[in-house]
């Protein structure tokens, strides 16, 4: 059984047909074209080309997007890819393609792969965080997405900073139009905007491990922010692993220091939730859209 997965990426659009062990047998990509509709021929370009690598017809199709659609109106909302906000994507794919799309935001599809056979594919309920240009969450139990009522489950991006220092407030803007959104500080553009040298995110990280006094400090404070976000998860949700990805779950240093980090803030006498980096890596968002479609569809 093949399942084909689309990943909408802010620069590029990619497609991946996994096999029934989640095996890649095809993998294409296409730079993103801007513009909506020649974003629904690219999509369908792609899958003909990764159906023809693959050597199937008529492959079920999932696809992972910024943003998720409303509930109410089945509009694309909250994409910063700005061209699909207020589109129907879902029923304009499945047009094009000429059968069902399942559609799930992105770090949903993150977390998914990752619970189905990735990091937590030995845990009931995974917390996976995306830490890269953006911040992003998505939920998963018994490798199920949980997308909640209204759609928006793991928008945890866009929560304020627990526990905010005098020296965090007000707190910066942020494109949603509010202030201290916890995105704006531990994105990796928020880390290198906190530590305030124009330095990247891995110029800083290179001079902690450095010695630097500057640097050790911006990460030491970078850990102590993504704590406070996660012990608030911890709180309502209690997952029994939390993944990260994204360009900053590749700084090893966290995963030592994170575990006792949240305990200091969970309410709880103990914390032994893992943390650990993504087994998948970039690939988990079209993994994860693939596996929309479940191996065994049911009745």
């Amino acid at each position: 059984m093949i399942r084909i997965g689309v990943d909408f990426g802010g620069t590029k659009i990619e497609a991946a047909a996994l096999d029934a062990e989640g095996r890649f047998q095809a993998r294409v990509r296409a730079p993103s074209p801007g513009s909506y509709e020649a974003s629904l021929e690219t999509v369908r370009d792609l899958i003909a080309e990764a159906e023809r690598q693959a050597g199937v017809a008529g492959a079920s199709i999932g696809a992972g997007i910024p943003g998720s659609p409303s509930p109410a109106t089945g509009l694309i909302r909250n994409a910063n890819t700005t061209h699909l906000n207020d589109k129907p994507l879902q029923a304009d794919l499945e047009r094009v393609l000429g059968r069902p799309v399942r559609l799930a935001n992105d770090a949903n599809c993150f977390a998914l792969s990752e619970a189905t056979d990735g990091a937590g594919a030995d845990s009931q309920v995974v917390f996976g965080v995306i830490v890269g240009t953006g911040c992003g969450a998505g939920v998963t139990v018994g490798r199920q997405v949980l997308a909640g009522r209204n759609g928006i489950a793991g928008e945890w991006g866009h929560t304020p900073l627990p526990w905010p220092r005098p020296d965090e407030l007000p707190g910066p803007g942020c494109f949603c139009g509010r202030l201290n959104c916890l995105e704006n500080w531990i994105s990796g553009p928020g880390f290198a905007r906190a530590h305030g040298t124009g330095q990247s995110a891995h110029q800083i990280v290179e001079a902690a491990a450095g010695g630097e006094a500057a640097a050790v400090a911006s990460l030491d404070d970078y850990v102590d922010r993504l704590a406070r976000g996660l012990a608030v998860i911890a709180d309502i949700l209690d997952p029994d692993v939390i993944v990260l990805g994204g360009g900053m779950s590749n700084v090893e240093a966290l995963y030592p220091r994170l575990p006792s980090a949240i305990g200091g803030y969970t309410f709880s006498d103990m914390f032994a939730t893992p943390v650990r980096k993504a087994a998948h890596g970039d690939s988990s968002g079209v993994r994860g859209a693939a596996w929309l479609w479940p191996l065994d569809p049911g009745p």
